[in-house]
Protein backbone atom coordinates (compact mmCIF):
# COMPACT_ATOMS: atom_id res chain seq x y z
CA UNK A 1 0.00 0.00 0.00
CA UNK A 2 1.38 3.53 -1.01
CA UNK A 3 1.80 5.57 2.05
CA UNK A 4 -0.50 8.62 0.00
CA UNK A 5 -2.96 5.69 0.13
CA UNK A 6 -2.18 4.91 4.01
CA UNK A 7 -3.06 8.03 4.61
CA UNK A 8 -5.99 8.88 3.63
CA UNK A 9 -7.79 5.77 4.54
CA UNK A 10 -5.72 6.42 8.36
CA UNK A 11 -7.20 10.20 8.29
CA UNK A 12 -10.60 11.91 8.15
CA UNK A 13 -8.53 14.45 6.11
CA UNK A 14 -5.99 15.47 3.94
CA UNK A 15 -2.84 16.35 5.97
CA UNK A 16 -0.44 19.42 4.86
CA UNK A 17 2.58 18.36 2.96
CA UNK A 18 4.78 18.54 6.30
CA UNK A 19 2.77 16.56 7.87
CA UNK A 20 2.56 14.01 4.77
CA UNK A 21 6.01 14.64 5.02
CA UNK A 22 6.93 13.81 8.93
CA UNK A 23 4.74 10.87 8.51
CA UNK A 24 6.37 9.61 5.64
CA UNK A 25 9.56 9.87 7.30
CA UNK A 26 8.51 7.89 10.28
CA UNK A 27 7.37 5.14 8.45
CA UNK A 28 10.58 5.12 6.68
CA UNK A 29 12.52 5.34 9.67
CA UNK A 30 10.65 2.32 11.05
CA UNK A 31 11.03 0.47 8.76
CA UNK A 32 14.42 1.06 8.32
CA UNK A 33 14.53 0.15 12.18
CA UNK A 34 12.75 -3.17 11.16
CA UNK A 35 15.69 -3.88 8.92
CA UNK A 36 18.50 -2.82 10.82
CA UNK A 37 17.57 -4.45 14.29
CA UNK A 38 14.90 -6.97 12.80
CA UNK A 39 12.35 -5.97 15.10
CA UNK A 40 9.63 -2.91 16.55
CA UNK A 41 8.96 -1.04 19.05
CA UNK A 42 6.23 -3.76 19.84
CA UNK A 43 8.98 -5.57 21.68
CA UNK A 44 9.06 -6.57 24.93
CA UNK A 45 12.49 -7.69 25.99
CA UNK A 46 13.63 -4.01 27.02
CA UNK A 47 12.80 -2.56 30.43
CA UNK A 48 10.96 0.82 30.73
CA UNK A 49 15.22 1.59 32.04
CA UNK A 50 16.79 0.46 28.95
CA UNK A 51 13.88 2.64 27.29
CA UNK A 52 14.56 5.39 29.03
CA UNK A 53 18.14 5.17 28.68
CA UNK A 54 17.89 4.56 24.52
CA UNK A 55 15.69 7.93 24.81
CA UNK A 56 18.69 9.96 26.40
CA UNK A 57 21.38 8.93 24.19
CA UNK A 58 18.83 10.08 21.12
CA UNK A 59 18.16 13.40 23.18
CA UNK A 60 22.34 13.83 24.12
CA UNK A 61 22.85 13.25 19.77
CA UNK A 62 20.43 16.02 19.18
CA UNK A 63 21.56 17.99 21.43
CA UNK A 64 25.56 17.46 19.41
CA UNK A 65 23.34 18.16 16.03
CA UNK A 66 21.65 21.19 17.48
CA UNK A 67 24.78 23.06 18.96
CA UNK A 68 26.50 22.20 15.22
CA UNK A 69 23.92 23.58 13.33
CA UNK A 70 24.17 26.70 15.68
CA UNK A 71 27.85 26.84 15.40
CA UNK A 72 27.57 26.81 11.48
CA UNK A 73 24.76 29.44 11.19
CA UNK A 74 27.57 32.06 13.74
CA UNK A 75 29.84 31.30 10.96
CA UNK A 76 32.25 29.07 13.04
CA UNK A 77 33.11 25.50 11.53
Amino acid sequence: MSQDKFLGEALNYKPDSIIQSVISQFLERGELGLNKYGTTLDRTDLSVLEYLQHAKEEAMDLALYLEKTIQMLKGKK
